[in-house]
Order: structure tokens, then sequence, then C-alpha cells
């Protein structure tokens, strides 16, 4: 057997890493017994992972990935181990900034789309770890902020792959300083991972008192409290949890010693010396809970929204719970209440509209306390974020209504439902969310056919361009302003707008005078202009294009001023 396993190690080494196919698997099936110890910061994982050969060929080793500061205990099929070496892989899906690699023997070479179950065990500890954000220059107090996972006495919040991969992966090395590919990559991963299906059975065992178990599947489970081990005198508990399938949902688990408070279409869970915190929550469900009532109904579950142990912690939404400080920056808790209750009162299989509507319900709320203006301020993160990921994908498009793009299916999404309700009006909009059915929701057309079904326009170049293909963003700019003086002693305005993007947009212009302005909206389809025509009561002198309604590509065009030449 010695020189069995030593033959096999010597021709692992003679092999280069980079001939590992990293992709040749779909993980399609996890079944996985996890127990968390917080006061000594550790983690065991016993389960069953089925695997998919999605190559052309014949696959021999199969590659797995947990946490570097995880080890492997554990690899067999059928019952029987099998032969694997186990070494450290630099990437920046985990916090640590590396993975410990399993390259497994497989008993036979697994023909492609066959299967294969494979038995696994690991365990180690996951402390908070900031090295792969140190090491591109962020500073630590920053870094701990962001990167807050951790196993701990007191607080335990570990999120899944791209933070902590605490459950098994495989995909190539992703690195934080080269730009955006370590996002791209975990994109990758996620839409190929979107038909696999994961059952967690997760225990927690504390020597103090029993602890709360949160998971981020839909149907939430919660387990409160537990049972006492006299003989080991600890407390035990534990829960099932499923995501059938797992979407784009990262799998995360959050262990505390919460204590709950429920509000009328929300639960608060709060750590112990922080009642005050989770009331102020309450408050702002109280708040919003008309706004969501009004576009998107009663909420259907309650929404879950958890207390982060750090006061300067990144929040984070992920699945069906928010984690974020208890601050008191009401604004904050308002902003995340409504984007929960939309959640809970509008559900949808898609992303982009599942996630862009509850960004679209953020959005609502801040045009109702601030206007519009400071609305348009406040989506300008979301504007820059999606001008930003559209350069990026220009050689490789991904269509909004398949995307697992973050910034795709919460920032595009957020302005496809913005300017739908700016073009056919709010009522007509409020009448197809309320249509929505997401049984029914099975056909890429599904929601244009609700849209239209409220207005005689038509949009099909709308959702051609916006979500089932990826055009980019649209190139607003003023060609033209021709005023001429009426024999009433008006201006009549004849403005043409051209859009030299590959998508086209229904955009808000303002002619400006001495005294006012007025605002009216046009129509410009991709790579064309239009023409159009407006009274004012003065000379204008200037033509703005797009308030920021519409994201673009190049926003440093849409100003044209009429000077005395012009006039």
């Amino acid at each position: 057997m010695k020189y069995c396993l030593a033959a096999f190690l010597l021709l692992l080494a003679s092999v280069p890493c980079s001939a590992l196919d990293r992709n040749a698997f779909t993980f399609t099936n996890y079944k996985l017994d996890v127990r968390v110890e917080p006061e000594q910061q550790r983690l065991a994982v016993r389960g069953r992972i089925t695997l998919r050969n999605d190559s052309a060929v014949p696959q021999k080793n199969a590659v797995l990935q947990i946490s570097s500061s995880l080890d492997w205990r554990l690899i067999q099929v059928d019952g029987k181990p099998v032969q694997f070496v186990s070494q450290p892989y630099a990437s920046d899906i985990d916090h640590t900034g590396a993975v410990s690699e399993a390259i497994v023997s497989l008993p036979a070479p697994l023909a492609p789309k066959a299967t294969i179950e494979v038995e696994v065990g690991y365990e180690g500890v996951i402390p908070l770890d900031t090295t792969r954000l140190k090491r591109i220059g962020v500073p630590d107090d920053v870094a701990k902020h962001s990167d807050w996972d951790q196993i701990g006495p007191s607080f335990t919040a570990v999120r899944g792959v791209g933070y902590v991969a605490w459950y098994p992966v495989a995909m190539d090395a992703a690195n934080l300083y080269e730009g955006n590919s370590a996002f791209d990559l975990l994109t990758a991963w996620k839409t190929r991972e979107q038909q696999a299906e994961m059952n967690v059975n997760l225990c927690a065992v504390s020597e103090q008192e029993a602890l709360t178990i949160l998971m981020n599947d839909s149907p939430a489970r919660v387990a409160k409290g537990g049972s006492a081990d006299s003989s080991a005198k600890v407390m035990k508990s534990c829960s099932e949890h499923s995501f059938v399938p797992l979407d784009i949902t990262v799998p995360a688990f959050f262990v505390a010693q919460y204590r709950s408070i429920d509000g009328p279409a929300e639960t608060i869970f709060y750590l112990p010396s922080d009642e005050a915190g989770a009331k102020e929550y309450v408050e702002a469900a109280n708040h919003v809970l008309p706004l969501i009532k009004e576009w998107f109904g009663l909420p259907k579950t309650a929404a879950r929204i958890a207390e982060l142990a750090d006061a300067f912690a990144s929040p984070f939404e992920t699945g069906s719970i928010m984690l974020t400080a208890f601050n008191g920056d009401s604004k904050l808790a308002e902003l995340s209440v409504v984007h929960e209750l939309a959640h809970s009162a509008f559900r949808s299989p898609r992303p982009w509209v599942h996630e862009g509507v509850a960004h679209f319900a953020q959005a609502l709320w801040r045009e109702r306390e601030v206007g519009r203006e400071g609305t348009l301020d406040f989506m300008g993160l979301h504007r820059t974020a999606l001008a930003a990921v559209e350069e990026r994908a220009a050689s490789n498009p991904s269509p909004l209504l398949t995307s697992a793009e973050e910034e795709m299916y919460r920032s595009k999404a957020l302005f496809v439902w913005w300017m739908l309700r700016d073009m056919i009006g709010q009522d007509a909009l409020k009448k197809a969310l309320a249509s929505y059915n997401p049984r029914d929701d099975a056909s890429p057309d599904y929601v244009q056919k609700l849209v239209q079904a409220q207005t005689s326009r038509d949009l099909q170049w709308f959702f051609d361009d916006w979500v089932y293909h990826d055009r980019g963003l649209p190139d607003l700019r003023v060609v033209t302003v021709y005023p001429s003086k009426t024999p009433r002693g008006i201006y009549l305005v004849t403005v043409t707008l051209e859009n030299l993007g590959n998508a086209g947009a229904e955009a808000p212009f303002t002619v400006r005078f001495d005294g006012g302005e007025i605002t009216k909206r046009l129509e410009v389809r991709a790579k064309s202009q239009a023409t159009t025509r407006v009274e004012v009561p003065a000379l204008p002198n200037e033509v703005i294009v797009n308030d920021g309604s519409v994201p673009e590509s190049n926003m440093a065009n849409n100003v044209f001023r009429i000077t005395a030449d012009k006039k």
C-alpha cells in the first residue's frame, strides 16, 4: 500500500497543476452534517456530494476545495477510501486567500455526463482572517469590517464560497489583484451550479447558553434553544436546512445567543445587549409597511433581519436574511427593512425580478422620503457599478434574464424597473406586479406580457435590449436645438437627441430658460436619432438629456448649452 501511495504521489508531482481540469465536474448535490463548536472556533463536516462530469472526455481525477483553515480527513467512494493528495492552492474565493485542495484519484475514469457520489469529511477552525484583503493593500481596520466571517465564542457568521469555502467546490484560482477576475469566476461558478441542491443538518454545541441557528434558506427554518447533554455538560441546538435548488444563493450560517422580537411582518434577531436596536428596526418596519402593501401587497412570510456583532461591519443580504449592524442609523434601518419586506411580499424564481424589485422598493421609499432628485443621487452607486460591469462585459455579454452577476440582477434590474415605471406609469406597473405569479413564470417573456397588458405601447425593443440580451448601455446626447418664436410670443423648440449606444431608452430631457424649465420624454432607439418639439415661454438657455434615471456608458455629453451665436 505504501508503494502504491508513493507511486500515486510521484505521478501527481509529475503532472503540472495547470493540467488539472478544475471545471470538469458540476456539484449537483450536497448532503452535509455540520457541527459548529463556537468556543473552539471549530467546524467539522461529514457528508456526501454528487459530482457530474460535464467535460467532453472521461475524467480520472476530481478536484475538491475547502478553506485553507480546514483539513481533509476522509474521502471515500462506495464506502472505500480513495487516494488523494491535499495541497494549498492560492485563491481569493476564501478569506484566507487560499484553499485546501484535494486531488482525488477516482476508482475508474468517469465518462462524460456520468455521476459519482463521494463521501467527504473535513474539519478545522474558522477564525477572523483578512489575509486576502490586506495583501492587496486594504487597511486592516477596513478589511475586518468587510471580511467579518468567523466562528467565535459569542458570535458566528460564515458566508459561503466567495467569503469562506466551508463546503466543497472546485474552480480555477481567483485573485482580487487581477481586476474583476475573482468576481467573474464566482459568477461563472454560481451560474454553473444554479440547479444544484444542498441539504444541511447543522448543530451548534455550546458549553454556555443554548444557541440560535440561522441559515439563508427559504422557506427559513430557525433553531432556537436546544437540548442539554448532561454527560458532556453542553447545550446542543440543531436544525435542518434545504437549498433546492441553490439558484444564486450562497449558503451561509449564523450562530449566536440571539434573542428575537416580532413586528407586524418581520422577525428581528438581536444580540442580548441590544434590544433597543431591535425595536428601532420594528419601528422602521411599521413606518415602511404601507409602501410595501401599496406596491406589492401584504408580506406572505416574515422578513428576517439579524444583527452583526461588529458595529461597523458591512451589511450583507443573502437568500432569506439580512445581516446588518444595529448602529442607530434609522435611514439604514428603513432601507434594510424595505428590501426584506419586499422580498417577503413579492417572490420570484428569477434573480433579476426577485432582487430587482427589492432594490426598486428601496428607491421608491427614498423617493417618498427625499423626492426624485435625491433618489437618483441615492441610485448613483448602482449606476457606477453597472457602467463598470457593462464595460467589462462588452466582450462576454451576460443577459439580465439569466445573469448570476450581482451588479446585473441587483443594479441593472433596479434601473429596468425604474425605467418601466417612468415609461408606462405608476398605476400600470402596480397592476402588472399585482398580476405576477412565480409559479407561472416559466417563459422568458412572462414579465413582458404582464407589463405590456397594462399599456398600449410596444415594449419588445426595451426587453430585447435590457433583459433578453446584454447590449450594453445607451449613450445619449443632444444633437441640435432650434428655438423659433411664434406669433403668440412663446418659443417652439425643436430638439433632436441621439443615442450612440447599442441599447435603446426612453429618456427625459429638460429645456431650461430664464425663470424655469420644462421636462419631456423621448424614445431614442439604439444607434438612432429622434426629434420632438417643446413649447416654452422664453428663449432656452440649455437642454439636458437624462436626469440619471437611465444608466449610460457616458454622461459627459448630456448638456447642450445654447450660446449667443446658436441663438
